[in-house]
């Protein structure tokens, strides 16, 4: 019997870190390649989150995909409604009402800043007892997430799958004094966020933590694939609500917010001022709101009520993490016969090994936190 020999240098040590779920933001598992402290590589592994939502699709209607797609990054899940809608409509020719659109973007960038501020709070938490308050930073940004929740609540009857968008439009219309509530979770908010911003930018932990560390080159990240706040942070001024954009979306006076200097700091910012330009954006879209219907005629809530022509469509929508594409093949039924998700959680993590080359152990952390992966969303 041959025997198999194991080749070991003490120059080089592998570790594993993960796939449990602190630190590394879901089940993720990197084998860690060191020479003492410092990272010579990492060798990065997904899958353990796998839940074949494509293939589901393929055996459910249109109605009922849209739905399911939430589950993929839960904590932008209307993004997820949104895309397969918007490429079932786009494929089957439906018009949206112009209300439901304003409706749509609302939704949209309310689950914006929720995302954004539980990777604040939880960024801010990986730098553990260090940075001083980590823990209660993270508490103070999960109440101001809390009153977001509580208006989908009452929107929808929903905290965090909330099933709004629908083939044609949306499920739910405002419920009466809504606009005074969205408006005060929205100050609730701000307050919040500067407040942390106060205890957390200038502190000297905070500062050599982040600045300088896993920089990432603008040419890289659009080599790679990179959207949304991870590519803006590198300079690129790429938005598909701005590039393509859908809904109300043409309507919003909104800036496209970048950095340059493309490492964790640079990452950083750009999601607390787009948590503002997002706010922005919801009191624009609730004070511009039309009078009319929120979904298409005749209603598409029935099961088989959609039937897509023959052909194929591919969709993009801006989610908290970037570009969500969806990228549809009909038969002509009233289900999918292939669906394929270009999901941004998955197009960022490639980025990780780039970015820790060089970097010590306790950097990691940080650095992957920075990307923001959600694994529904890498692992679908």
């Amino acid at each position: 019997m041959a025997t198999r020999t194991l080749e070991f240098t003490f120059d080089e040590m592998r570790v594993n870190m993960g796939p449990q779920h602190p630190s590394t933001h879901g089940v993720f598992r990197g084998v860690l390649v060191l020479e003492g402290e410092e990272i010579k590589d990492l060798i990065p592994h997904i899958g353990y989150l796998h839940r074949g939502v494509e293939k589901l699709a393929e055996h459910l209607s249109y109605v009922q995909d849209v739905p399911i797609m939430a589950r993929n990054d839960y904590l932008g899940p209307v993004h997820n409604e949104l895309v397969m809608a918007h490429a079932v409509e786009k494929l089957a020719n439906i018009q949206v009402p112009e209300r439901a659109q304003y409706l749509r973007v609302m939704a949209s960038e309310l689950h914006r800043i929720a995302s954004h501020l539980v990777w604040t709070g939880t960024f801010l938490l990986d730098m553990g007892g260090a940075l001083g308050g980590g823990s209660t930073m993270f508490l103070y940004l999960f109440q101001a997430r809390e009153s977001i929740m509580d208006l989908y609540e009452e929107w929808t009857g929903a905290r965090f799958h909330p099933n709004l968008v629908q083939i044609g439009g949306v499920r739910f219309d405002l419920p009466a004094g809504f606009d005074r509530k969205v408006k005060e979770a929205l100050q609730t908010v701000r307050n919040t966020v500067n407040e942390v911003r106060e205890m957390v930018e200038g502190n000297p932990v905070f500062e050599q933590r982040t600045r300088g560390v896993g920089v990432l080159s603008p040419e890289l990240a659009q080599s790679i694939g990179c959207s949304g706040p991870v590519l803006r942070a590198s300079g690129v001024a790429y938005d598909v609500r701005k590039a393509f954009p859908y809904d109300a979306y043409d309507k919003m006076d909104f800036e496209i917010v970048t950095a340059t200097a493309g490492d964790v700091r640079a990452r950083y910012e750009v999601r607390i001022n787009e948590i503002f330009q997002a706010a922005h954006i919801v009191q624009q879209a609730l004070e511009g709101l039309p009078e009319g219907p929120i979904g298409a005629k005749p209603p598409v809530k029935a099961p088989v009520a959609v039937k897509a022509p023959k052909g194929e469509v591919y969709f993009r929508v801006e989610s908290a993490r970037g570009e969500l594409g969806a990228y549809l093949v009909s038969d002509g039924s009233h289900k999918p016969y292939r669906l394929k998700l270009r999901s941004p959680s998955f197009s960022n993590l490639q980025a990780i090994q780039h970015l820790v080359r060089g970097h010590k152990v306790a950097d990691v952390v940080v650095i992957l936190g920075s990307l923001d992966p959600v694994f529904g969303d890498v692992d679908r």
